[in-house]
């Protein structure tokens, strides 16, 4: 479908970047702006970390659920009216975590914020609206390196705030952005879809045509596990900068801005090289990248030779490699049914997040009282490989039908 050149501010045609880069930010800076208050969010509700830690895996777990039907709706209502009304929800979610009186009303509204996950599910679609499989590769990779700025100071904004203000002060700052990004997609949005007269059980039925398709597990898998290890760093990196390495909320927060900046590195060589080289072999290089730093931690760990700086350090790897993967892993998701690429991403996303919630968890299980970062580690590393083993999956595939 032919788009008409976008004009800012003016919604009868497609976005302007910069509106989606601050609409998928958005979602990413609710993901992980209150990450270094975690350790006090459990003090100030009197509950143990581990389960103030599960408002990760909890959220994460509900933006899978989300992600499913997100695809379908928008596929059939249009991107607009569905990102309109998920930041109307999620501004009101937002209100209920200020106004918590416990823990167990805070998780709950904590949960409803998920519904912001529209913002990175609908960001991907609409790009794919717009542009071809390789074009929508360099694009998703541009897009998301602007995105990966915000999630890079969020949580350094977050621990300073933690320490001046207290926990309260990130979701009220959550609730001032999520104002300004809500006027912003009415003004600019248009919409992009081509919309499906078809029901959403029409559309669900849809989905063998991707869950047989084993080039669409390859890339989900790929994605899934590769952003796994990333999941599973913030479900247990508080932890460790906390208890094991005595870091205060503003110290966590600044090394977490680490990970974002190779994330950034990698969004930006996404950019430029995913055409050129070609997705899969992208997808295999960052996988690669993000297993060999993770590797190099687990040696330096088991050889007592890790710390704050080695630990947080070395997880740039982690972050430059899912910079260069998962851009390309989400235009294959897409690429492999563009007629149903608002399914194709709700659905991938639902397995990825999905997967990284699982992880979340666990990693929340697996450290505790006199636990040391290993078990994490061993977590995150375990994740990679497997992100390998996937996208070599889909090459062998891809080679079998000529693709």
């Amino acid at each position: 479908m032919q788009h008409s050149p976008a004009r800012f501010l003016d919604r009868t045609t497609p976005p302007k970047i910069l509106t989606l880069i601050l609409l998928a930010g958005l979602s990413a800076l609710a993901m992980n702006i209150f990450l270094p208050s975690l350790p006090g969010m459990a003090t100030y509700f009197d509950v143990p970390y581990g389960l103030m830690q599960q408002s990760v895996a909890l959220y994460l777990a509900l933006s899978a659920a989300l992600q499913v039907i997100i695809g379908p709706i928008s596929d059939r209502f249009g991107r607009r009216k569905v990102l309109i009304g998920s930041l109307v929800l999620f501004l009101l979610a937002t209100v209920g975590t200020l106004l918590a009186p416990n823990a167990t009303v805070f998780l709950i509204f904590r949960m409803a914020q998920a519904v912001v996950a529209s913002g990175m599910v609908l960001s991907r679609a609409v790009v794919r609206d717009m542009v071809a499989d390789a074009e929508a590769a360099s694009m998703i990779g541009y897009v998301t390196m602007g995105m990966s700025l915000v999630p890079m100071v969020g949580p350094v904004i977050g621990g300073v705030l933690d320490d001046l203000y207290g926990w309260q002060a990130n979701f009220a700052l959550l609730l001032v952005l999520g104002v300004g990004v809500l006027g912003l997609v009415w003004a600019d949005l248009g919409e992009t879809a081509v919309l499906r007269r078809a029901s959403l059980m029409d559309q669900v039925r849809t989905y063998p045509g991707l869950l047989t398709s084993r080039r669409f597990w390859g890339y989900t898998l790929a994605a899934a596990f590769a952003s796994g290890s990333f999941f599973a760093y913030l479900g247990g990196a508080p932890y460790v900068g906390d208890k094991v390495y005595g870091l205060s909320s503003t110290e966590v927060g600044a090394l977490f801005a680490l990970t974002a900046i190779g994330y950034a590195a990698g969004n930006f060589l996404a950019g430029r090289y995913s055409v050129r080289v070609g997705m899969n072999r992208m997808i295999l290089t960052g996988t690669l990248v993000t297993t060999l730093g993770l590797s190099v931690l687990a040696l330096l760990t088991l050889a007592r030779l890790s710390g704050p700086t080695v630990f947080f350090g070395l997880t740039v790897f982690m972050g430059l490699g899912n910079g260069i993967c998962l851009p390309n892993a989400n235009a294959g998701m897409l690429s492999v049914r563009p007629e149903l690429a608002g399914t194709a991403s709700g659905l991938g996303g639902a397995i990825m997040i999905g997967g990284g919630a699982a992880l979340a968890a666990v990693a929340g299980v697996l450290l505790g009282p006199g636990t040391t970062e290993m078990p994490l580690i061993l977590l995150m590393l375990g994740s990679s490989v497997a992100s390998v083993v996937a996208i070599l999956m889909v090459i062998r595939r891809a080679r079998q039908i000529g693709a």
